[in-house]
């Protein structure tokens, strides 16, 4: 996994989960607000969520993911960033990674 630092203004870089969210939630066409109020939180928490400045606890996550009708298994997927690969596998991640990304966005699409 990604670093991560402490303090407010600094970033935590853990596999990305917030990018995560913020793909699915654009994907879904729901507004940052709209997401915010269904799962309890402010919508500056997700705000910072997804730019990667807190990560989120384990009951905002399942929020989160029941909200978006998305099982926590892609969202990590989904979460998994350039640093988080091994170098020696860097090259069949970059091969595979957009296919396995578009087919999550197909299976999370709301019809």
């Amino acid at each position: 996994m990604g670093t991560f630092f402490l303090g407010l203004a600094k970033k935590i870089e853990i596999m990305n989960l917030g990018n995560a969210i913020q793909i699915i939630r654009k994907h879904k066409k729901i507004s940052q607000l709209e997401l915010a109020e269904k799962c309890n939180i402010s919508q500056a928490a997700l705000s910072k969520i997804e730019s990667g400045f807190k990560k989120p606890g384990s009951n905002t996550l399942d929020k989160l993911c029941v909200e978006l009708d998305t099982p926590k298994s892609l969202l990590y997927i989904l979460a998994i960033q350039d640093d988080d690969v091994p170098k020696n596998k860097k090259n069949l991640y970059d091969a595979l990674f957009p296919s396995i990304k578009q087919s999550i966005l197909s299976i999370v699409q709301d019809d």
